[in-house]
């Protein structure tokens, strides 16, 4: 016989429209809440800005990944285009100056190591893959991709308080608030 405890997710309110939620959004921001997020079926201009996101390091992430792939590529040709196994064609030099000739591959690594680099970046960021997510238990938040805008607080905020953020919630608009538990074995 397993027994299985409920350990508290967080709460998640509903918002009757989307400026509804952006207000909402601006207003948990102002409170200090750092771990919670917003949900709705399309994107709302701004509302990151609204929550106080700032700019993702992702960017970042794929300008290396893009240099490592140059890097690669130049060494990989330069290494065995020269170094290894020099070929001279039609007296052309096996030295540096043959550099032009590795821009293809140089182009190409480039586009290869950025493009693996946004895709692993991503997933990590954004702590993916996830097999479930306890927000998937609550009873009104399937809607949140057809209808519904919901601001999901968690409880592992630091400014967190059962009473207090619920009340919060309430007081800037938030209706059928729910207390969003997670099986913890």
């Amino acid at each position: 016989m397993s027994t299985t405890r409920k350990r508290v997710y967080g709460y998640l309110a509903e918002f009757k429209s989307a400026s509804a939620l952006y207000k909402a959004a601006e207003k948990i921001r102002d409170s200090g809440f750092r771990k919670w997020d917003c949900y709705s079926p399309y994107p709302i201009h701004g509302l990151d800005g609204a929550m106080g996101m700032k700019r993702s390091i992702l960017p970042w992430f794929v300008f290396f990944g893009g240099m490592t792939g140059t890097a690669t590529a130049f060494a990989l040709a330069y290494s065995t285009q020269v170094v290894i196994y020099p070929t001279i064609v039609q007296a052309k030099p096996a030295n540096i100056f043959t550099i032009p000739a590795f821009f293809p591959v140089m182009f190409e690594l480039t586009i290869l190591f950025s493009g693996f680099t946004v895709l692993f970046g991503l997933l990590a960021l954004t702590q993916l893959p996830r097999l479930n997510h306890p927000l998937f238990a609550s009873k009104q938040f399937h809607r949140a991709t057809d209808d519904g805008f919901f601001i999901a607080i968690e409880a592992r905020d630091p400014k967190f308080n059962p009473e207090k953020t619920r009340s919060l919630l309430a007081e800037i608009g938030g209706d059928n608030i729910e207390l969003v538990e997670e099986e913890d074995a």
